[in-house]
């Protein structure tokens, strides 16, 4: 069946099946339980990008080195996430979730007994094989257990209690770091786990998934070279950790694995990624656009830190009292947002945050010792709004034409396409710093992070022209809104 003939069918039987505050206040819960155990991987990766100075210094290596503690969690997430999908249908996706937070918790003990940079990077990655089933699965528990008219506010619900770890977690890692030591960051994620852990085993039901046939492992193969080689390049571009000619070898096998995988994806009947679904003008706009804003998203929390800490010579407490202002921000736009969309439509949603994101996302380019604090926070906290309200809108469009069937596969694809953007946001921001400093190892002074913040916002404002696009009542039977309204 073509996802387009099934959009009727599916939002029909999702809106006449489970429409009573029952089902309303099960999918709530379920959203809440499962965003709870999510809080944990928000907590500790805020509070590592805070952490990164420090490290720096235990560890005896180039801070802009760090961001390998940052993406190798996230190459690992996306290897592994296409697998995701397909082991959540066969295994059931409360039990999978479970397991990687299993998996999650045991990288985080692991991470605090690091005594090498090497080491940090290696358990972060059994962190990433934890995360890559959990986040893709959670999406799918919520997406699964919500009624399609109510998929908004679910989704706004399953952000909400994680953006309490971008919240946190910067104050928290300052607070630790004047108290005790950095592996406190990963011990903390202990009880924070075990506490999510139950909140899953007693709110989220045992749902029932389609038969997934048989594992694409050729697909599979096929992605992990692609998505591994294509972020190798990404991260080693233009700084000098590999010879030009490996480097160029490198891209050259990613390129062609690339394009391996899309004859194979296209061919096969039920490939690992399924990118058919890109046919589906929503879910295009939302993984494209959607990436475009991330690698601004990315960037940031490397970035800030270090221009707080090096580069403006603050502690981490005050750094990271400050930077809780995105996540201020952004938990003050998910109560509004359902009820704003509602209102504006998708559209104009997502083209006017996108705008405003961009244009704030540039603004710490000229952060400067001067800068008075009530405006840098201001700055945060407007930003961490306008964020919110983009993701919100950008992750539930994306579902707005998929039937059911289609869920778990998208998901699967959403998480593999968003955290290659976050990876590539990493890599891009350490590249334009590296270039602002000339190549070498100059002192992080102000001045030299104009360039880095500036390319990255004008990165995600290249997704507006892709929001444009959109029809005008895109997703209005998602959003509550009518189409004659859009």
């Amino acid at each position: 069946m073509r996802i387009e003939k099934a959009v009727s069918v599916s939002t029909a039987t999702a809106s006449t099946g489970s429409s009573g505050s029952t089902s309303t206040r099960g999918s709530r819960l379920a959203s809440i339980a499962v965003a709870s155990a999510l809080f944990m991987e928000f907590l500790d990766s805020t509070a590592l990008s805070t952490a990164l100075p420090t490290l720096s210094v235990a560890f005896g290596t180039d801070p802009v080195h760090l961001k390998l503690a940052l993406t190798s969690y996230i190459l690992a997430l996306a290897v592994l996430a296409p697998a995701s999908g397909w082991i959540a249908d066969r295994y059931g996706p409360r039990r999978v979730f479970m397991g990687a937070m299993g998996v999650f918790l045991l990288g985080s003990v692991l991470c605090g007994f690091s005594q090498s940079l090497a080491q940090l990077v290696l358990f972060r990655t059994v962190q990433g094989l934890g995360g890559a089933l959990m986040t893709p699965v959670g999406r799918l528990i919520v997406v699964n257990a919500a009624p399609r008219e109510k998929l908004v506010s679910a989704m706004s619900w399953f952000t909400m209690p994680a953006l309490m770890g971008p919240l946190l977690g910067p104050p928290l890692a300052g607070f630790i770091l004047g108290v005790a030591d950095w592996p406190w960051i990963f011990f903390i994620n202990v009880p924070v786990g075990l506490l999510g852990m139950w909140a899953v085993a007693r709110f989220v039901p045992a749902l029932r998934q389609p038969d997934p046939g048989p594992f694409d492992k050729k697909g599979f193969a096929l992605a992990v070279v692609a998505i591994t080689t294509l972020m190798g390049a990404a991260e080693t571009l233009g700084i000098g950790l590999v010879p030009w000619p490996a480097q160029l070898g490198i891209t050259v096998v990613a390129l062609g694995a690339v394009g391996a995988y899309v004859r194979h994806a296209l061919r096969t009947p039920r490939p690992v990624l399924d990118l058919r679904l890109f046919r589906v003008p929503t879910f295009r706009a939302s993984m494209v656009g959607g990436a475009l804003v991330r690698i601004g998203l990315g960037a940031t929390p490397f970035l800030l830190p270090l221009l707080f800490q090096v580069g403006l010579g603050w502690g981490p407490l005050e750094a990271g009292l400050v930077t809780i202002g995105t996540g201020m921000g952004a938990f003050a736009c998910k109560p509004v947002a359902p009820a704003l969309i509602r209102r504006v439509g998708f559209r104009k949603t997502l083209v006017a945050s996108n705008l405003l994101t961009a244009a704030l996302t540039a603004v710490p380019a000229f952060f400067r010792a001067g800068t008075p604090i009530p405006f840098i926070i201001g700055t945060l906290i407007f930003s961490g709004f306008m964020r919110s309200l983009q993701f919100t809108a950008t992750n539930t469009v994306a579902y707005a034409d998929l039937p059911r069937e289609s869920v778990s596969n998208a998901s699967t694809v959403a998480v593999v396409t968003q955290q290659m953007a976050l990876s590539v946001g990493i890599s891009f921001g350490g590249l334009m710093l590296h270039v602002a400093r000339g190549g070498g190892d100059v002192r992080l002074t102000p001045d030299r992070f104009l360039l880095p913040f500036l390319a990255i916002g004008l990165v995600s404002s290249l997704a507006g022209p892709l929001f444009r696009r959109l029809p005008p009542d895109a997703g209005a039977h998602i959003g509550g809104r009518s189409a004659a309204r859009g």
